[in-house]
């Protein structure tokens, strides 16, 4: 099959090129700039440069490549300020929104057949009931402040990929990534929070995190691509765990001592509600429904040993 994708030098971008070509699809990957031409090219794609937040550039993009199938991989994540995350996210916030409405508009010119798109756990499920959902359960009603435009762009890309009748419509809920060009990988700043005593555990501890690995998501997507039926699949590992198990034990595979305990009140000075929140009350999530209907399995089953692979 020939197969588009927007955002093809992001982190899961540089993972799911090669696996597209290695598995024998013709790939044609878009960037939004000019230097990441030869990025592209090295993974094995042709590339084409366009402006995912501008209609014309992304529908000849999508239109000349005439694909069967466009993958919405494009975010725009730089360091994340959880007192401020709605900010950190605004960019990625727009390309979930408009950047989804000019790609499925393109998709539709183009005739495409599949679409598949890139949503996000993120603690966005509902933080009621048990520790870990599925992709029935509801989203959060009622998100803490700072995340509401984030959770309002997620529901728009869902909803709209969905909605989208003419095509078969997939969202791929990731978890939290770790891995090569991740926040999450050997050297990476968080890394260094943990290895310093400077990221503390909040309250609790209980709230339920939900990882994956970057090549792990990436073959997921090549799944989708492959096989996957209009509908939503969570795609995480086989071990959601609160944060009072998982960041211990990721400061020992680092080297550090154990984490400062903090109550939740100092936390929300420190990182604010939303920190609070996701080291207290966010929910994990399933990939029972991934796993059985898209063939997959995460090659790193449980963050205890990706971590420190990572």
């Amino acid at each position: 099959m020939k197969v588009f994708v927007a955002g093809a030098t992001g982190a899961i971008g540089r993972q799911l090129l090669p696996r597209l070509v290695a598995a024998g699809h013709e790939v044609v990957g878009m960037t939004s700039r000019e230097s990441h031409r030869d990025v592209v090219e090295e993974l094995g794609a042709t590339p084409v440069v366009a402006d995912a937040l501008d209609p014309d550039q992304v529908g000849d993009a999508v239109g000349r490549a005439a694909p069967d199938v466009v993958v919405h991989e494009l975010t725009s994540i730089g360091a994340v300020d959880l007192r401020r995350f709605d900010r950190s996210f605004a960019r990625t916030n727009r390309l979930r929104t408009e950047g989804t409405d000019h790609l499925l508009a393109a998709a539709r010119a183009a005739s495409v057949r599949r679409f598949v798109a890139q949503s996000a756990i993120y603690g966005f499920y509902a933080r009621e009931g048990g520790p870990v959902k599925t992709e029935e359960d509801p989203l959060d009603p009622a998100p803490p402040h700072h995340v509401r435009e984030s959770l309002a762009a997620v529901r728009h890309l869902e909803d709209a990929v969905l909605g989208a009748t003419w095509t078969e419509g997939i969202v791929l809920r990731y978890g939290a990534f770790y891995g090569p060009s991740t926040s999450m990988s050997g050297g990476s700043e968080q890394f260094e929070l943990i290895r310093k005593r400077r990221f503390p555990l909040v309250g609790s501890g209980a709230g339920v995190w939900s990882f994956v690995h970057i090549g792990d998501a990436a073959d997921a997507t090549v799944a989708a691509v492959e096989r996957g039926r209009r509908g939503i699949y969570n795609v995480v590992d086989n071990d959601p765990a609160p944060v009072s198990e998982w960041l211990p034990a990721l400061a020992r595979i680092l080297g550090a001592r154990p984490p400062m305990h903090v109550p939740r009140w100092v936390g929300r000075l420190a990182v604010g509600e939303v920190g609070a929140t996701f080291m207290t009350d966010i929910r994990g999530a399933s990939n029972a429904k991934a796993k059985r209907e898209l063939g997959w399995e995460p090659r790193h089953p449980s963050w205890r040993e990706g971590f420190a692979a990572a």
